[in-house]
């Protein structure tokens, strides 16, 4: 899989586009944001589902080691992606508690807006592009 799971709605919804003096995060910027994350959590959650009942059909004992390794193999792949997947389905649902707070779109490190094309590419960021880049500094300043 080639793509992040966050960038599947990105295809199926148009860039918002604010109008002419519309305040930050109104109402229905809230909206666009909100029907874009319930839709990448439905469609996690479809995906959750099937691997499961994918898993369950698939349960072959391989008698040859090999193609048993290679299904374990696999099946561990895929676990990791689902976990991964299951984590970012808590971090959607923490975003839209924040949609229904009021406070989503600003930075938890500074509390400047975050802004509209940065929550298009990524619509569970809760830190604007400066926090962000000078968290991964520090993260590889740590790493070395």
């Amino acid at each position: 899989m080639s793509e992040t799971p966050e960038k599947l709605p990105t295809r199926q919804f148009p860039p918002y586009v604010p109008k002419k003096g519309e305040e930050y995060m109104s109402d229905r910027q809230r909206a666009h944001f909100r029907k874009i994350l319930e839709t990448l959590k439905a469609e996690l959650m479809r995906d959750i589902e099937r691997t499961v009942h994918t898993m369950q059909d698939e349960a072959t004992v391989f008698a040859d080691p090999n193609d048993r390794a290679s299904q374990e193999t696999d099946i561990a792949i895929e676990l990791r992606n689902r976990d991964r997947e299951r984590k970012l389905i808590k971090k959607i649902e923490d975003t839209i508690a924040l949609i229904d707070s009021g406070d989503y779109g600003y930075c938890n490190g500074c509390g400047v807006e975050i802004g509209i094309k940065r929550l298009e590419a990524r619509p569970t960021a809760s830190l604007c592009i400066d926090c962000k880049t000078l968290e991964e500094v520090r993260e590889k300043q740590v790493a070395k």
